[in-house]
């Protein structure tokens, strides 16, 4: 797609709500969904003038829509991920519901942090339907569907079969497959920790309540003691109530280890491109020799392989110099053709490859970037907790103190 001019200046994108709404879908049934407000506003403006603020509603599906697009007209790029329509990884006090107002909020920040990347991509945010999809709330589907970009999307069954069937796989892309699978096992397993741990976290907290309880009730049969008992039992109460902002906030965490979780499918897309287009390459140079080998046969007389041709000759004759020859001729357009198909796939692979590998080197910067501000922030929030842990239990001795 060209550069859009709009694109040259700086913006501003932002989710800023998300509404609950009814409708009808393409079956004409009642179903009910989530919308999300998308706001954008220029950064530059001439002195004096008001900053214009464009804004629509998208609904999830169109996000999908505009990645699957993505996806199909860039296949060198790991384009980024959606948020999960679906709650996972969750510890039992979490609603896996997708219209839960907490797991809406989370994919409203989901699917604004999608714009960003996309909005921040060299090559993505220059592209004249994500422009679309940003400025334009009416026939925008029908402007992607106009791309037919469907039909230039490739078979799920014919990358299946480029997987089992390429001869010659580029060793960098086979271990990049297997670093995304990789990295997939790991996060999944990283998430089960995390949610296993919040489980047992609540548990320990929420049964601080009870020294609350146990310390108020004991408060009202003692006199000297009665103070220090009933501060201490305050102190132990807003202690078991603070892990629910705890656990709140984690999951803002989760939520940027899951979108490493899902970047690495959009690894496996662009390994999957290559794949089959090396497939593709194999079976023209395939078919190519098999037809400089026809040709050879044709004009030698001689017939190296078995054929169902040569099996026919010798049941019905010999062909006639003119058959000979005019078969020959037709051969040899199609060799002729074949080696400038050959020739144009390689270039396109190498074109592929070269400008594939210069974007994963920009994601792998990116990851190593936010993984690590990640699990430094984690880390970070998990000692201030134990300080508050600590506060708490500092405060309870003074008020035991002070019997």
């Amino acid at each position: 797609m060209t550069e859009n001019n709009f694109w040259l200046k700086k913006i501003e994108i932002s989710v800023s709500e998300a509404e609950k709404r009814t409708g009808r879908n393409a079956m004409n049934m009642q179903e009910t969904y989530t919308a999300y407000l998308i706001e954008t506003r220029s950064v530059e403006h001439t002195d004096g003038q008001s900053v214009l603020t464009d804004s629509l509603w998208r609904r999830y599906s169109e996000f999908e829509l505009l990645r699957n697009y993505l996806l199909v007209y860039y296949p060198h790029i790991v384009v980024p991920p959606l948020p999960e329509k679906r709650a996972e990884f969750v510890w039992h006090k979490l609603s896996a519901d997708n219209m839960d107002p907490d797991f809406v909020e989370r994919r409203r920040i989901g699917l604004e942090n999608f714009l960003l990347r996309v909005a921040s991509h060299p090559i993505l945010c220059r592209d004249k339907i994500f422009y679309l999809f940003l400025t334009q709330e009416g026939n925008w589907k029908e402007t992607v569907n106009e791309t037919g970009f469907q039909l230039k999307a490739d078979s799920r069954l014919k990358a299946l079969n480029a997987t089992f069937r390429v001869k010659n796989p580029d060793k960098r892309f086979t271990e990049l497959k297997h670093y995304s699978d990789e990295l997939q096992s790991v996060i999944s397993h990283l998430l089960r920790v995390r949610a296993r741990v919040a489980d047992r976290l609540y548990g320990v907290y929420k049964v601080h309540g009870n020294y609350g309880r146990v310390f108020s009730e004991w408060s009202a049969i003692e006199k000297e003691m009665g103070d220090g008992l009933q501060s201490a039992g305050h102190h132990m109460d807003v202690y078991a109530s603070s892990i629910d902002d705890i656990l709140e906030d984690e999951e803002h965490y989760a939520d940027q280890l899951k979108e490493y979780l899902f970047y690495a499918e959009a690894l496996r897309a662009v390994c999957r491109k290559h794949e089959l287009m090396q497939y593709d390459l194999e079976m023209a140079a395939q078919d190519l020799a098999s037809k400089k080998q026809q040709c050879e046969e044709l004009a030698t007389g001689t017939v190296r392989t078995f054929s169902l041709k040569g099996m026919t000759t010798k049941l019905f004759g010999q062909e006639t110099p003119e058959q000979r020859e005019a078969r020959i001729k037709v051969l040899e357009e199609q060799i002729s053709e074949g080696e400038q198909q050959l020739k144009s796939k390689n270039l396109e692979g190498r074109e592929f490859v070269k400008n594939a590998w210069a974007d994963i080197e920009r994601f792998k910067e990116q990851k190593n970037h936010d993984l690590k501000e990640a699990l430094i922030s984690y880390a970070v929030m998990q000692i201030s907790m134990c300080k508050k842990g600590i506060q708490v239990w500092t405060n309870a001795k003074e008020c035991f103190s002070k019997m």
